[in-house]
């Protein structure tokens, strides 16, 4: 095998890192919270303004997280008493479960504005000291003010189906239509 020139490997390390980093995702700034009492005490927002972002989050809780059609699936990728019944049923009847909302996420308010929707936030058994949103994007274990990738940002999508059991943060599959 034939050695590598020094000038030749700086310069393909040098455009694999930038390669890598060209790839990173843009981070915005935001403020993660387990409570609204964690919020007021971090000082950066008021009581009101930390009522009405867990309050938003808190609306969209049960449209858009996860969804499973047994309690066991839920546990199995949020962790045993970290799920509950969701307000719908499936079109047999039966019901539908989902994890318990563990803090939600809002735009940063440094500026004296929101930069983006607050939403519910979740945590994977697989994994407990890591918020993910809804949609399953990673938002770190920082409480308070963070820095969080753009895509992470967007208001999630509301789930139609259950997921089987490894769909958080696994690659699951859906199983059938929830009634809505």
């Amino acid at each position: 095998m034939k050695k590598m020139n020094p000038r030749m490997a700086t310069l393909f390390m040098g455009v694999s890192l930038f390669a890598l980093t060209a790839c990173e995702e843009p981070r915005v700034d935001a403020a993660i919270f387990e409570s609204i009492e964690q919020c007021v005490n971090n000082g950066d927002a008021t009581r009101e303004q930390c009522e009405q972002n867990f309050n938003e989050a808190r609306s969209q809780h049960a449209a858009v997280a996860p969804k499973y059609a047994s309690a066991e699936d839920c546990q199995a990728d949020f962790g045993a008493g970290k799920c509950e019944q969701a307000p719908q049923t499936t079109s047999s009847g039966g019901s539908i479960f989902m994890p318990l909302m563990a803090g939600y996420m809002m735009g940063s308010l440094l500026s004296g504005r929101r930069s983006m929707v607050s939403q519910p936030l979740y945590r994977s058994a697989q994994n407990s000291g890591t918020f993910r949103t809804a949609d399953n994007k990673s938002v770190g274990s920082t409480t308070g003010r963070t820095k969080v990738a753009t895509s992470a940002t967007s208001r999630p999508s509301v789930k139609t189906s259950t997921m089987s059991r490894g769909g958080f943060g696994a690659s699951g599959r859906r199983l059938g239509s929830a009634a809505t």
